[in-house]
């Protein structure tokens, strides 16, 4: 399992104020009955999904992409796309700052996350993951025929797959290492030939008057202190998804290349957006 990533650096608590607790009530109180309300949608949906078209969903996606995009309105975060997602078959691969990333890339595209098996088990989240139809994976050699299976059930079932490679988030100003495991088994002769990969570079703004790394959700944070702030927050910032060419697989020599090649692209992108005039310095 990958440990989390820590900094040395840690920002300063964001006390809340007494408005500050009023709009947690209120754009919280709406973000949980837009989300709960449209997941119990989804479970009826699924009901009659499920056995009619297996693996594949052809409905389900559009009420899971209409949350996401509704958080952004409601919390007031600003939400932008550069470039165009990808059309043919594959995933992408994307930097990992916050549990904001799930949203922000899900109301972008009809995706499904590649998340480890701990996730499963998380109060909420472990839920919402599971009902979406996130693929569970144990980051574990032994499994990695088995795991090279499902992925190549769900490609081929339509599904466009999204992970995380550097396997923890960060603070949002930095891209981590690529690690090379989950790249392998597009590497499968049944695949590699058929399959491309898009690097999406996320990129985050804070609000103005606080700290860079505002929307950063790492080390020993709560979920539920991080998401408190966020709500509190008097104004919003926002996130840009800047999606990069797709990679075809058969244009690499194995999963080392792949996963150098996707995060060359990332970082790039991410190091860009924040050397353009009003990016404040980390």
């Amino acid at each position: 399992m990958s440990p989390t990533w820590r900094s040395e650096d840690e920002p300063a608590p964001v006390p809340i104020t007494p408005i500050g607790w009023v709009r947690v009530v209120l754009k919280g109180g709406l973000a949980g009955l837009v989300t709960f309300g449209c997941l119990g949608l989804l479970l009826l949906v699924r009901l009659i999904e499920r056995p009619v078209f297996g693996l594949r969903r052809p409905v389900t996606p559009y009420i899971t992409q209409f949350v996401c995009r509704a958080f952004f309105v409601i919390t007031g975060i600003g939400w932008l796309i550069e470039g165009r997602p990808m059309v043919g078959d594959g995933a992408a691969v994307a930097n990992h700052s916050s549990w904001l990333d799930i949203f922000a890339l899900n109301a972008a595209k009809r995706i499904y996350f590649v998340s480890k098996a701990e996730v499963a088990g998380w109060p909420g989240i472990g839920w919402l993951a599971r009902a979406t139809g996130t693929v569970f994976i144990r980051r574990d050699r032994a499994e990695a025929q088995a795991q090279t299976q499902v992925f190549r059930d769900r490609l081929r079932a339509g599904h466009r797959l999204m992970f995380f490679p550097e396997g923890t988030s960060t603070d949002s100003r930095r891209v981590l290492p690529f690690k090379t495991t989950l790249f392998e088994a597009f590497f499968d002769d049944g695949l590699r030939n058929e399959m491309a990969i898009q690097p999406v570079s996320v990129i985050y703004r804070a609000p103005e008057g606080q700290d860079a790394r505002f929307y950063g959700w790492w080390g020993d944070m709560g979920f539920g202190e991080h998401l408190l702030k966020v709500l509190a927050a008097p104004r919003q910032g926002s996130v840009t998804l800047v999606y990069h060419a797709p990679v075809p697989v058969a244009e690499m020599a194995n999963r080392k290349q792949m996963a150098q090649r996707l995060e060359a692209v990332v970082r790039a992108g991410l190091q860009d957006r924040m050397a353009e005039p009003g990016s404040r310095p980390e």
